[in-house]
């Protein structure tokens, strides 16, 4: 996991997520009413950095032996009483049943809940993405039940289940031992 490198990264960030789009297109956000405007890799960037600056996002790219293989982050950072915040991600389908994106996301909830002092991470999965909700699975993250039209996904509205942790979850150790001792070897 490191920082999107404005420069460095956007001739492989583009094709990347060229050679994915259909691959992920049915689980990308989307914003109702609003007609579909193209950002420039370095606008999401530098759009990204801003809103880590300002606390409200940890952005990630997802590295695998030098090679961009996909993106996570952690989003609607709330402080106060709340100390939470919400992880989404994709990664290419070449990555994919490789234990690549568990092992990044345990890595983003070891950040969240220690160094950036976040209390709860959630993640938030449409019931038809199998290949998602084996990452959470494979994380022991709990189940908190359906959210009846979400998010908006592709163009509409979709119900998600919710999945969160918590430090007290973790009783001192981390999500990457969790993971570790869950899947051997991982």
């Amino acid at each position: 996991m490191r920082p999107l490198r404005v420069r460095a990264d956007r001739r492989e960030f583009v094709a990347l997520r060229g050679a994915n789009a259909s691959w992920t297109r049915p689980w990308d956000s989307t914003a109702p009413g609003v007609v579909a405007r193209s950002m420039s890799f370095s606008q999401m960037v530098r759009f990204q950095d801003r809103e880590a600056v300002e606390g409200r996002l940890l952005p990630f790219a997802i590295d695998v032996d030098g090679q961009l293989a996909g993106q996570m982050h952690l989003f609607g950072i709330s402080r106060g009483a709340l100390l939470s915040g919400a992880a989404g991600y994709w990664i290419g389908r070449e990555w994919a049943g490789r234990s690549i994106t568990p092992f990044a996301l345990a890595l983003l909830i070891d950040h969240a809940l220690g160094p950036a002092e976040l209390h709860r991470v959630e993640v938030n999965i449409r019931p038809d993405n199998a290949k998602s909700l084996r990452v959470v699975h494979k994380l022991g993250l709990r189940d908190e039940g359906l959210r009846e039209r979400y998010l908006h996904i592709n163009g509409e509205w979709h119900d998600h289940r919710s999945f969160a942790v918590t430090v007290e979850e973790l009783d001192g150790g981390s999500m990457v031992q969790r993971l570790r001792e869950r899947f051997d070897g991982v």
